[in-house]
């Protein structure tokens, strides 16, 4: 049997498609995690991050979203704290790969500083244990993992929704 080498523009038609996001996490001095209230009809708590523009890096994406959400130019170590894989859904035609970096401990100064564009309503730090109250099971299962791989030095690895 022969192999057949395709040409990188046919042999791309025939794998997996993604698209990708990046965000920072960040927590206060008390190690609450802080997140951003969504604009939307549902609930959505999230993180200072979005979608990867052409030619971006995931790092360059969280840092550049981090600086139009919410004013914070973050320029600490580039630690990678998870990766999330979501799968192709009905809603979003591509798989879709999540970086998450560590932001570290935002001063209290830090957090009166913080400026929202008119995508997010709000922003709130919490303990864990109050953002599972809040937060649907779903979402919160990211924000569980992502701070437990914080606190253990460790990155993780997350597939779903």
């Amino acid at each position: 049997m022969t192999n057949t080498w395709l040409p990188p523009e046919q042999y791309i038609e025939t794998i997996a498609r993604a698209t990708s996001y990046a965000c920072l996490y960040f927590t206060d001095t008390a190690g609450r995690p802080f997140q951003l209230r969504s604009h939307s009809d549902r609930e959505v708590w999230q993180w200072p991050g979005g979608n990867l523009e052409r030619g971006e890096t995931p790092w360059e994406g969280a840092r550049r979203e981090c600086l139009e959400e919410t004013g914070i130019d973050f320029q600490g170590p580039q630690r990678l704290l998870g990766v999330h894989f979501v799968p192709r859904r009905e809603d979003w035609p591509a798989n879709h790969i999540g970086f998450i970096f560590d932001g570290g401990a935002l001063t209290d100064d830090q957090l009166a500083r913080v400026r929202l564009t008119d995508e997010h309503t709000a922003w709130r730090v919490a303990t864990v244990d109050e953002w599972q109250r809040e937060m649907r099971p779903v979402n919160f299962a990211r924000l569980d993992a992502i701070n437990a791989a914080r606190k253990a030095g460790t990155v993780a690895y997350l597939e779903g929704p």
